[in-house]
């Protein structure tokens, strides 16, 4: 039996995988699901902490979608309920289709097997705490009673701030997840206009590709782009 913890680098696990190290906690291996559509931060705290790893003799593994995830967006033949062929799942997260965690907890799982498996959920994540039921995953957060908000502090204090463009990504965005995920709400996605340019004009390419608006309520990446324009034309932020 393995101690395996499921590593995001984003803030709730990586406060976990510290934590499992400074209590000395055992753990054998670290895995990282690697989308491909990771924030550039997300990838420079990995490789701060690899060698961390290295130290304390823990196994590093990267797993990785089947396919692309542009493809799997955009260009995989996927057959409708009609029975009809479209090309691609389009955005995930939009109106909670959210096929990439889909495919990316089945890969973990089936890496995993039966072996005991971390996972960074917050002791204020009532909602996914719920919804897992797996007797092999352990949520050391949630045992020891960290809150979302001390995991933050935490990493903050250790010297990890995903910044991007000069920014701290967690002052811009709730979660710092895949950039491409369509449940982004609208603040986050007016952060992305704001401060994020890079990013914006990557959802623009995908945009692009697509005839199906990024936002469940109908609204594309460009509409939103007028949208925000506007609201720095006038100085209203309103997120109605």
């Amino acid at each position: 039996m393995k101690y395996i913890a499921s590593v995001s680098f984003g803030k709730d696990s990586l406060a976990m995988l510290l934590m499992l190290i400074e209590r000395d906690e055992p753990l054998d291996e670290v895995i990282f699901y690697d989308t491909g559509m990771e924030f550039q931060a997300i990838y420079d705290i990995r490789d701060k902490i690899i060698p961390l790893l290295e130290q304390h003799g823990i196994k590093y593994t990267e797993l990785y979608p089947k396919n692309p995830m542009i493809y799997d967006m955009f260009e995989r033949p996927v057959k409708g309920r009609n029975g009809q062929i479209h090309y691609g799942y389009s955005w995930c997260g939009t109106n909670g289709c959210r096929w990439g965690t889909t495919m990316k907890l089945a890969t973990m799982d089936r890496y995993c097997g039966d072996n005991i498996v971390y996972v960074g959920v917050a002791h204020d994540e009532w909602e996914r705490l719920q919804k897992e039921r797996k007797q092999n995953k352990r949520f050391p957060l949630a045992e020891w009673g960290v809150t979302e908000g001390e995991a933050l502090l935490y990493c903050y204090q250790h010297g990890y701030t995903w910044t991007e463009c000069g920014k701290p990504l967690y002052a811009l965005l709730d979660r710092v997840s895949c950039w491409c995920c369509g449940m982004k709400n609208l603040k986050e996605l007016r952060n992305y206009y704001r401060y994020l340019p890079e990013y914006w004009e990557r959802l623009k390419g995908l945009q692009s590709l697509t005839e199906r608006p990024m936002k469940g309520d109908g609204k594309s990446v460009f509409e939103l782009g007028m949208r925000f324009w506007k609201e720095m034309l006038d100085g209203s932020d309103d997120d109605v």
